[in-house]
């Protein structure tokens, strides 16, 4: 990823109108190049400016009804053909409708959320992973430290962590996807001691995953390949696939 892409996806972080592909997309870069964080920082200032300058009115009563019957009664346009889409972030005029478009539909979703029409869905919609918002604040931890290793496929991982927060994150790259009844488990190993810290899969090797136990000075983040919700014995049963000392 380049910082021209970057910054686009920092715009998008900003007004909440990333998937979570991209988001994880945009956390990663940001883990891999710090001194991006400026850029999202500009972004995000930006979009709180805009945010302070709406004046909350109450909607009509008969708003939403109206909308919803509007939805329900207007033809959908048939789809584009794939090759005719432009990904976001590409260079060019068809690019650059894509991005209008995102941010144009983000807007959009602001304006619902200033009108009160249907903010709880809104809102659930575009609440960012709670593993992209953890990530966040170790690498704004004034002792946050990381490190990575190689993977057995040729990949990556890397564990983010502050002991301050006493939370972990595991970044990967790389990482073979898993069949339907399999999951890679997480786990602080303690001593000798494994503790079950969750499960995550992948989408084409990435993943942004959040240790859900707190983490102790000295811990080392272990993954091993589980049945589908982790091992039903609370302790390990395959040999470790990934293993991260963190002292």
């Amino acid at each position: 990823m380049n910082e021209q892409e970057f910054s686009e996806l920092a715009a998008g972080h900003a007004l909440h109108a990333l998937s979570d592909a991209d988001q994880q997309r945009l956390t990663a870069a940001l883990a891999a190049h710090p001194e991006w964080q400026a850029t999202l920082d500009a972004e995000l200032e930006t979009a709180s400016a805009l945010g302070a300058m709406l004046t909350p009115i109450a909607p009509p009563a008969d708003l939403r009804e109206n909308l919803l019957a509007q939805i329900a009664t207007t033809p959908q346009a048939a789809p584009v053909a794939s090759e005719q889409v432009p990904a976001p972030g590409t260079s060019g005029p068809g690019g650059r409708r894509w991005n209008r478009m995102l941010f144009a539909l983000a807007a959009c979703l602001v304006l619902l959320v200033g009108a009160g029409i249907g903010t709880a869905v809104v809102l659930a919609q575009l609440q960012r992973p709670e593993a992209v918002v953890a990530l966040e604040q170790i690498l704004g931890a004034e002792d946050a430290d990381e490190a990575t290793v190689q993977t057995v496929a040729g990949g990556t991982a890397t564990a983010h962590w502050s002991d301050t927060l006493g939370t972990a994150v595991l970044v990967t790259h790389g990482l073979d996807d898993l069949p339907a009844d399999a999951s890679y488990e997480l786990w602080f190993v303690r001593g000798d001691q494994p503790i079950a810290a969750g499960v995550f899969d992948t989408s084409q090797g990435e993943a942004t995953a959040l240790l859900d136990q707190p983490m102790q000075p000295g811990d080392a983040i272990a993954v091993t390949i589980e049945a589908a919700g982790g091992s039903p014995t609370g302790q390990p049963t395959t040999d470790p696939v990934i293993v991260i000392p963190t002292s």
